[in-house]
């Protein structure tokens, strides 16, 4: 299990600025993960600003849950406490197979801290699946650029930066915006995954 505050900028591309980045920049790491998201019927878990998931790998997965930092230290990002259990490739697809169980581990604990009557109520909702290329951006930043497909086929492009100074984040930003032309807006910022994959269900 691992806890940790992640502090990051979510951007939506073009699919021409997306593919000029890709192009810039030493690509560190290149792979696919599947998505499955898990709600109650009434959005609990949206509703208290948190997303839970299982992801899946090539050989391995995870089920990671997302809550509200109670004590954020910036406010120009995105930032949450994310919660991480680690399962075999053979513990989550036999898991999203059920599409309703009781989760396990620290997520499972948390949920019975916090939702102890609903806990049973959880189930899959829907899925996405993401090419996620990890690049060296500027300044030794890491760069994360995803291209995601739902389940209608519908498709987006996404520049996150994720790093635990914040100024950082804003200067890579900043350089990145100037040189590819594009910018933040309302529309662009910070559109969850789950929200969108949400949108998009068959």
């Amino acid at each position: 299990m691992s806890k940790n505050r992640e502090i990051e900028a979510k951007i939506l591309l073009n699919k021409s600025v997306y593919d000029q980045i890709t192009a810039a920049f030493p690509i560190k790491s290149d792979f696919t993960q599947e998505n499955y998201y898990f709600d109650t019927a009434d959005d609990l878990l949206k509703n208290h600003q948190i997303s839970l998931r299982i992801r899946i790998y090539a050989t391995h997965a995870e089920q990671t849950m997302k809550v509200p930092d109670p004590n954020p230290v910036q406010k120009n990002f995105h930032e949450v406490i994310e919660i991480n259990d680690e399962l075999t490739h053979a513990q989550a697809k036999k898991l999203v197979a059920k599409k309703h169980f009781k989760f396990t581990g620290n997520i499972g604990a948390y949920l019975d801290n916090h939702f102890a009557n609903d806990q049973k109520k959880l189930r899959l909702f829907t899925w996405s699946k993401t090419r996620r290329i990890l690049m060296n951006g500027p300044q030794n930043c890491e760069l994360t650029l995803d291209a995601t497909s739902y389940p209608d086929n519908y498709q987006d492009f996404e520049l996150e930066i994720e790093n635990t100074n914040p100024a950082l984040i804003q200067t890579v930003l900043t350089k990145l915006e100037q040189e590819y032309d594009f910018e933040q807006t309302a529309a662009n910022t910070n559109q969850s995954k789950i929200a969108r994959a949400s949108a998009h269900q068959k």
